[in-house]
């Protein structure tokens, strides 16, 4: 059973070191934008007014923008849309370290949301009685300060799935069923000695990066880069065991390609790799890569993820306190972010609702996706979303620090540095952070 979440959650302690270094990156250059906690409350549009979003990447909102601009003349609303994370990230950083420059509603990636938790003098109280509840646990609580406010409004959620090529499983000789898949990788285990049997039958590699897979084992361990008062620590165990395993099968299972980069992109259409990490908004990047299914091409979903469960992604909407349109830039988001327009994201992109209401829809309880041999998405997602068992405790320092960590693996992978090298480095990028 999913848990709706109640308001006034209490998070760990971030710890001294962390918070002070935030609080520093935040304030420096500062000056001039005025005082960060000082409100620039105000509940109307002027005549020629707009409420401003910036996302990034693709969230799927330009029909319900529309759909509500011509339902709502006195607010109407413009979208900037960012390609990367990274860049908007950047950005992000400018402009509060200025207190100037931030749109009305400001999308944040999940992972970085620990650092706007960290600072919420920053940023608008979204909590109302009106979305009480709405929101699956978890996501509720990673945008919860630890008085009590809601700091954002998750968007959507991560589930994760595994997809597949299941004409190069058959192609190998396994198994293509998707029932029959989802047996044989219900471990970590399983699943790289199914790779192994895999890459002894075929060309192609068994998953598309080893950062996707990292990021994949990763959203399994409860502590990987901080301990819960927020002290940092990457020589824990359970971080030292997904190094090991991934950079042991880089080169005999990966296809050693930085994920997101053009190597990567055309490694779908190359038949470069049988298995991918799925979380539902992975869908549509393997849409869009791969294009139209040529002959004999086969998608399709396991409803399995080893080790049990796991959530990757799922962002936010935040509202900044320089915003003049708060009161607006909440209705807007309280509409945006309802189960009914969740779902029409999830029919539209992929991206799973936070919500449990949409969540019990019997609409998505019976989605199915052509391009994934029609697999019942619907129903893999909720069973994957009701496996998670654990969510990786995010202090302020979480996002750079998987940064860096990422980047560890990438030089393996691609092979500049040797597992041994690329660790030293790991481990000198993060001092540089404290």
């Amino acid at each position: 059973m999913i848990k709706k979440t109640p308001r006034g959650i209490s998070r760990p302690g971030l710890g001294v070191t962390a918070t002070l270094a935030l609080a520093l990156t935040l304030t420096a250059c500062g000056g001039s934008g005025g005082d960060p906690g000082e409100s620039a409350e105000q509940d109307t549009l002027a005549a020629g007014e707009t409420l401003t979003i910036t996302t990034f990447g693709e969230f799927g909102y330009d029909a319900l923008i529309e759909e509500w601009n011509a339902e709502h003349p006195d607010v109407q609303v413009e979208q900037t849309k960012v390609s990367l994370w990274d860049d908007w990230k950047n950005e992000l950083n400018t402009n509060l370290q200025a207190n100037a420059g931030l749109p009305d509603i400001v999308a944040i990636e999940g992972d970085f949301m620990p650092a706007i938790v960290a600072a919420p003098d920053r940023w608008v109280d979204l909590s109302d009685e009106d979305v009480e509840g709405r929101w699956l646990e978890f996501k509720q609580e990673a945008a919860t300060a630890a008085d009590g406010q809601m700091l954002g409004y998750p968007t959507d959620a991560g589930p994760e799935a595994f997809c597949y090529r299941a004409d190069l499983f058959e192609e190998a000789g396994l198994p293509s069923d998707r029932e029959e898949v989802a047996k044989l990788m219900t471990t970590w285990d399983d699943y790289y000695a199914l790779g192994e049997q895999f890459t002894d039958a075929s060309d192609a590699a068994w998953y598309d990066s080893s950062g996707s897979i990292a990021q994949a084992m990763l959203n399994q361990v409860p502590n990987p880069f901080e301990k819960e008062d927020g002290t940092i620590d990457v020589e824990n165990e359970g971080l030292q065991e997904v190094w090991a395993t991934v950079t042991a099968n880089a080169e005999t299972l990966s296809t050693r390609n930085k994920q997101w980069n053009p190597d990567w992109e055309a490694a779908f259409k190359k038949d470069g790799f049988a298995t991918i990490p799925c979380p539902g908004w992975m869908r549509s990047n393997i849409r869009d890569n791969q294009g139209k299914l040529q002959d004999g091409v086969v998608w399709d979903i396991a409803d399995v993820f080893p080790g049990g469960g796991g959530n990757w992604g799922g962002s936010f909407l935040a509202v900044p306190k320089t915003s003049t349109h708060q009161g607006p830039a909440q209705e807007f988001l309280e509409w945006l972010t309802a189960p009914e327009q969740q779902l029409r994201v999830f029919a539209e992109l992929g991206n799973f609702p936070s919500q449990v209401e949409a969540l019990e829809s019997p609409e998505l309880q019976g989605t199915t996706d052509e391009y994934f041999n029609d697999a019942p998405v619907g129903e893999i997602y909720i069973n994957r979303a009701e496996a998670i068992d654990v969510q990786p405790f995010q202090g302020p320092l979480y996002s750079d620090i998987l940064g860096k960590f990422q980047a560890a693996v990438d030089r393996v992978d691609e092979g500049s540095a040797t597992p041994d090298e690329s660790w030293k480095t790991f481990l000198a990028d993060v001092d540089s952070l404290q």
